[in-house]
């Protein structure tokens, strides 16, 4: 389990690799582009609303900071993602400080901006792993991301009402 009692995010559960996941599911956690340019394929306006932005120690990461390199301080960044005023996304980012160096020092300032926008727009962007985990019948999955080979994690949870669900036979209600 994975959770944060700060966080927007409810504990997830994440999923041993080579766990079961409906085709259509996994076609969308397992996306290497940009997921904010595939919900604008569903819908005519995505919106994000930060919920929170600020810097915290290690310690406030709980079993984050496995996945990224010793920091004196993280910056954080949740936001919920609006695909035509419907919720479809709550998304944590947390980025080591040594990563917020040069132009990636634009990262703290993205306030209604989506990330995958600035992300996507580096030439310089790989992806180290996508992780797959539930919430109940909700999905998620998190991902180490490195610009410049400079780590930062993303996790995301689908929201009931994100088009991840509208699949033939699959829902989340």
């Amino acid at each position: 389990m994975s959770g944060n009692r700060d966080s927007i995010l409810p504990p997830i559960a994440w999923l041993p690799e080579n766990s079961p996941i409906p085709a259509t599911i996994s076609d969308w956690l397992m996306e290497l582009g940009s997921m904010t340019r595939r919900f604008e394929r569903y819908c005519s306006l995505v919106q994000v609303e930060p919920q929170r932005e600020c810097f915290v120690t290690r310690d406030q990461l709980g079993e984050e900071a496995e996945h990224l390199p010793y920091s004196e301080r993280y910056w954080l960044r949740e936001i919920r993602l609006l695909g035509d005023g419907q919720p479809w996304l709550l998304g944590r980012t947390v980025i080591p400080q040594e990563t917020l160096t040069g132009p990636d020092q634009a990262l703290v300032d993205l306030g209604t901006v989506p990330l995958g926008r600035y992300l996507f727009s580096s030439n310089t962007l790989t992806r180290d792993y996508i992780k797959v985990g539930q919430q109940g019948e909700l999905w998620a999955r998190r991902s180490r991301l490195r610009l410049a080979d400079k780590p930062l994690l993303l996790t995301e949870l689908f929201l009931p009402a994100s088009p991840l669900y509208l699949v033939k036979g699959v829902s989340a209600e």
